[in-house]
């Protein structure tokens, strides 16, 4: 039989609800469609017709929840097969009547699995005894009772021994609970064996007619939750971006533009001091453009002070003392980090028409790397960046606007370890303690920029440049509590999760 729709089972409902004495049907299960019972496969469109009916209060009706029982695989074989410790007992010779069976021996003939569970059992149920090295039957004829409860659950769901026999034998899984939802159904106030038509509107011909007056009404859902609106949301890193942003804005700091990802070798190597050998320019590091592959030249006498600066040093460097590559410097890339861009802003600012000024610059975003991607990294993420030009700066005005800095983003308890960068000395990694973790975690990389990278600019001597990064990825991670990178960025980005995140308040600190 194909399976009923709502709207043949109403009139079925209707009529045996009409015929019944009490006018109640107790089981739905029981309801016949072309004799046929609906059965528990077709509840779904009982609960449809139910719920047409009961909007016209034709009918009422109660849920009613069941729990019966169906066999495992390993409870199907049972029923069909024995059980282990039965089978155990038929492959066992009588005591004198053949030799004692051993465990190797018996496991050849049954099975590993089977002599596993069914020698202890049946040891248990004394229905085998030792004798030497092997076993026999110490019983004559014993019952299969966990066969015979298994037949009576397959056929009706359930057995009479109870809750205790009914944990046994899940605990051995062998039969597993199957939960169906069924109802009762009673006449409604207005019950009627012919479904009548309801009317949703009122309209302008229903009043001049005057139908309206022998019409039937929908009732109106005062309750029913109406279409949520869809608006859009800012993503995690938006929020935490703007935060950021405002703490550099409050300490006076000028957004640099960093709108540009494909960069040249020279500005994000070269111009930093980079070497030329260094093993981050490398293909498995670094992403290298096929098309096209070079880049525009950058001012010439710039171009031969970097050179020289990596070949034969300066302004108290002997350089790398390596051959410097015209064509390695030309060559196109996604930029790896967005210090390429301070370098040029640095650069602007030695040569600008009126000279030096001392500058607070600022940047945030995407860079790439040639990584496997992980729980923790992405071939892309954000750059969080900043840079302070001026005369007589140290490490100590560094530390300093850390402390500062790190303070507005809830951070207050803060390490300096040494570090190394090739454009940087002394170098610094920060770290701070989260209370959240319970351990102290890197959270940026910081440090004083080389007079190599600096003096070939035109930046005047006394100048120095302090400078300090970090991911955007990880301080958003720790705050909102994704544990997978891969969640935050990506297809795998759950965007009711983006919905719903509230706003961030870094300087609230981590909990």
């Amino acid at each position: 039989m194909s399976a009923s729709t709502s709207e043949q089972l109403q009139p079925v409902i209707l009529s045996a609800l009409n015929a019944a004495a009490d006018g109640t049907v107790p089981d739905s299960r029981a309801l016949l469609v072309d004799g046929q019972p609906v059965g528990e496969a077709g509840q779904g469109a009982v609960k449809a017709a139910i719920d047409s009916l009961w909007s016209k209060e034709m009918v009422d009706s109660t849920q009613i929840t069941t729990t019966t029982y169906v066999l495992t695989d390993e409870g199907v074989q049972i029923v069909a097969s024995g059980s282990h410790e039965y089978r155990v007992w038929q492959a066992l010779p009588t005591k004198g009547a053949g030799q004692p069976m051993t465990v190797p021996e018996l496991k050849k003939l049954v099975g590993e699995e089977v002599t596993k569970v069914g020698q202890g059992r049946a040891m248990k149920n004394k229905w085998i005894a030792k004798d030497g090295a092997g076993f026999v039957r110490a019983a004559e004829a014993p019952a299969d009772e966990t066969a015979e409860q298994l037949r009576h659950i397959q056929s009706r769901g359930d057995h009479p021994a109870g809750e205790t026999l009914i944990k046994d034998l899940q605990k051995r899984k062998l039969i597993l609970p199957r939960k169906t939802i069924h109802y009762s159904i009673r006449k409604g106030p207005q019950f009627a064996l012919e479904v009548k038509k309801l009317e949703t509107d009122l309209t302008a011909e229903m009043i001049a007619s005057g139908s309206w007056q022998a019409a039937s009404f929908k009732q109106y859902n005062f309750a029913a939750a109406g279409q949520p609106t869809e608006g859009g949301a800012l993503h995690p890193l938006l929020k935490v971006r703007e935060e950021f942003r405002q703490i550099f804005f409050d300490l006076g700091f000028t957004e640099m533009p960093t709108n540009r990802f494909v960069e040249s070798a020279f500005w994000n190597f070269d111009a930093m001091f980079v070497p030329q050998q260094h093993p981050a320019r490398e293909m498995q590091d670094t992403f290298y453009l096929k098309d096209p592959v070079k880049a525009l030249p950058p001012d010439e006498a710039y171009y031969q002070r970097i050179a020289k600066i990596h070949e034969e040093g300066g302004h108290g460097s002997i350089g790398y003392r390596a051959p410097f590559s015209r064509q390695e410097s030309e060559r196109l890339l996604l930029r790896t980090h967005t210090t390429a861009v301070s370098t040029q802003m640095l650069y602007d600012i030695a040569n600008q028409p009126g000279g030096f000024k001392p500058a607070k610059l600022y940047s945030i975003d995407r860079v790439f790397r040639n990584e496997a991607t992980d729980a923790t990294h992405l071939a892309e993420f954000h750059q969080v960046e900043g840079v302070v030009a001026d005369y007589g700066i140290t490490l100590g005005h560094l530390i300093g606007f850390m402390k500062e800095f790190f303070a507005k983003t809830g951070n207050h308890k803060l390490r300096f370890k040494p570090a190394y960068n090739p454009y940087t000395e002394p170098s610094m990694e920060v770290f701070s303690y989260h209370e959240g973790l319970g351990k102290w975690i890197e959270i940026a990389n910081s440090g004083v920029f080389r007079p190599e990278m600096l003096e070939p600019m035109g930046l005047p001597k006394g100048v120095r440049v302090l400078g300090w990064g970090m991911s955007l990825e990880r301080p958003t991670m720790i705050k909102y509590k994704i544990g997978d990178i891969r969640t935050l960025v990506g297809h795998r980005t759950d965007l009711e999760q983006v919905k719903r995140r509230p706003a961030v308040r870094l300087e609230k600190g981590d909990d």
